[in-house]
């Protein structure tokens, strides 16, 4: 198990401010205020997941960025100071996209179609893993995967089988998976879920979100474990490349979606969307990067936006639950977390960062 000690570099803060958002209110509560302190863990890995479980401790996963090279998991536990290689055998090939992580269990997604997408368990810190799902049907890619509360149970989504998006779900902590009936599922041709940071499908208390994009670009909810779900348009432009990418939830009442286009990665108009009541979404202030992934700071006011495609990057606070952005940085992450007011950035060529 190899251990890594980081060689930190700090970068400042933007002092760019968001053109078209003069009438923004000051981030108060801005984490980046003394910019991002940045590390390059593995230069051949892509990050797209990431966990931060405390102000010490989170893991990203990700994808090599040479054909057939290993999936990597690294972990870290004293805030980034060093980093533990932790990574389950045999990963060649494999799209590392997503990491949930409570107490002591751990759980990996690798997306692709068929049997690339897998889920992987953990109950040791990473020293030994299992395999705990394997898709077997080729018309399945799974996307992202969700926990709630302590995480007895989740769930994870896959693009549309049969004109419905598909839903795993497990009830045992992760160490057995079904699909769930396809009865309460709207019907969703074309439409699909971003693999981009592993946030595409979220939980709130009982209620489940995924945000998607493609023909159609909407937020469905469930509070049914699963079983049942509504949707609703989240007024962030679709397009065959363009949608929501992720989501975040204070409650299941108050939440933020966040989006763009990868085919125009630069066109950030209408990429934000907000909910005061967890039905109905209203767009929110514009961002000047593409929105990759989004995390609530604490109550429903403050969160953190960020996004590193194509030359559209950069990190966003709000103040408002959405309805404002101001851009604090120009560095931005595929994935993002935050726990308090610590903050852990995951992207492109193995850099991980952190506030």
């Amino acid at each position: 198990m190899a251990v890594l000690t980081a060689l930190a570099l700090t970068l400042p803060a933007s002092t760019s401010a968001a053109p078209g958002h003069a009438g923004a209110k000051p981030a108060k509560h801005d984490p980046f205020k003394d910019g991002w302190t940045e590390t390059v863990l593995d230069a051949d890995q892509n990050f797209r997941g990431l966990e931060a479980v405390s102000r010490k401790e989170a893991w990203v996963t990700g994808e090599s960025l040479t054909d057939g090279g290993p999936a990597r998991v690294f972990r870290t536990t004293d805030r980034g100071e060093t980093w533990t290689d932790v990574s389950p055998a045999d990963t060649a090939g494999l799209s590392f996209r997503d990491v949930e992580v409570h107490g002591k269990v751990a759980h990996v997604l690798a997306i692709g179609p068929g049997e690339a997408s897998r889920i992987y368990r953990s109950t040791d810190g990473g020293a030994s893993w299992t395999e705990s799902f394997r898709n077997t049907d080729e018309k399945a890619f799974y996307d992202c995967m969700a926990f709630y509360g302590s995480g007895r149970r989740g769930l994870a989504v896959s693009d549309p089988v049969d004109g419905k998006l598909r839903i795993l779900s497990t009830d045992d902590r992760g160490r057995t998976w079904e699909v769930l009936p396809s009865k309460g599922m709207p019907a969703s041709d074309a439409e699909f879920g971003f693999a981009a940071s592993g946030d595409c499908l979220v939980t709130a208390g009982r209620a489940a979100f995924i945000i998607t994009g493609g023909a159609k670009s909407r937020v469905l909810k469930s509070v049914d474990r699963g079983l049942t779900w509504t949707a609703v348009e989240s007024g962030i432009p679709a397009g065959d490349a363009a949608g929501g990418f992720a989501g975040a939830f204070a409650s299941p009442h108050r939440g933020i979606a966040v989006g763009g286009d990868f085919a125009d990665a630069k066109d950030t108009a209408d990429t934000t969307a907000y909910t005061r009541n967890g039905r109905t979404w209203t767009t929110g202030g514009d961002l000047t990067h593409v929105g990759e992934d989004v995390t609530v700071l604490h109550g429903w006011r403050h969160a953190v936006a960020t996004g590193d495609y194509d030359g559209s990057v950069g990190s966003s606070i709000t103040s408002d639950g959405g309805a404002t952005w101001q851009r604090v940085s120009d560095l931005g992450y595929h994935a993002i977390d935050c726990v308090g007011k610590v903050c852990w950035g995951a992207g492109s060529k193995g850099r991980v960062g952190h506030n």
